[in-house]
């Protein structure tokens, strides 16, 4: 099963760092967080990437052309300018019947094989992956008469539920296809016909959105705690 990696944009979250490197190249403890992404998959059998490229993709061709692998990867240039939409289906041509996509910026430690055993199990052409959300303020805790009885540091949210990636399609999604952004066109369209789904993951996850999760990140890996990793399985 072939893997759609979203690679292309112009990551203007972490700007000035992706000004002449691609945000998916950015390391992390020495290795780029797409290596981490698409180790994510192969320890879970997965072995053929499609990455959709733009910005700056010849950072991301050289280094694959230079690199010794136990995997493919297939580049395809999807433009500079594309959305998240335009990305997946810029890669239509060389995907089967059923495929996976991902962004190139988010770790978890998801049973890939129990997510797409979830799609198998619908009649949807889509499913996506959506973890609790993590309120990034810590939050206070007080009785009815204001006295403080707590603070509670970045609260997991699990009544609010985020877009982590990590998906599953049918190919016949793409004569369902509207509007270029992924997540405000595409996906509230495939919802409105009742084709989407989602697989609710509880566990690790985490995306590298900027320098500043770069660094937790790497203080991950640096101290031997890799969750992404714990999932590994073999099929």
């Amino acid at each position: 099963m072939r893997v759609v990696i979203l690679c292309g944009g112009k990551g203007t979250r972490a700007y000035p760092y992706t000004e002449y490197m691609p945000k998916p190249m950015l390391m992390v403890n020495g290795t780029p967080i797409l290596m981490q992404v698409i180790r994510l998959y192969t320890d879970q059998s997965f072995r053929e990437f499609v990455l959709s490229v733009g910005h700056r993709k010849e950072v991301i061709e050289d280094y694959f052309h230079r690199k010794n692998m136990d995997f493919s990867v297939r580049c395809i240039d999807t433009g500079t300018e594309a959305d998240t939409g335009d990305r997946i289906y810029g890669c239509r041509d060389v995907l089967e019947d059923t495929f996976m996509a991902t962004y190139a910026d988010g770790l978890s430690d998801i049973d890939l094989q129990d997510l797409l055993r979830f799609h198998r199990s619908h009649d949807g052409l889509a499913t996506i992956t959506s973890v609790p959300l993590i309120s990034q303020y810590g939050t206070v805790e007080a009785d009815s008469d204001g006295r403080i009885v707590a603070f509670r540091e970045k609260p997991v949210l699990r009544e609010h539920w985020i877009n982590a990636g990590f998906f599953v399609f049918d190919r016949a999604v793409f004569d369902h296809w509207e509007g270029r952004n992924l997540e405000r066109e595409v996906f509230p369209a495939l919802a409105r016909k009742g084709l989407l789904y989602t697989y609710h993951h509880t566990g690790f996850f985490k995306s590298m959105d900027s320098y500043k999760d770069q660094i937790e990140i790497e203080q991950l890996v640096q101290g031997g705690d890799i969750p992404w990793k714990r999932k590994a399985v073999a099929v």
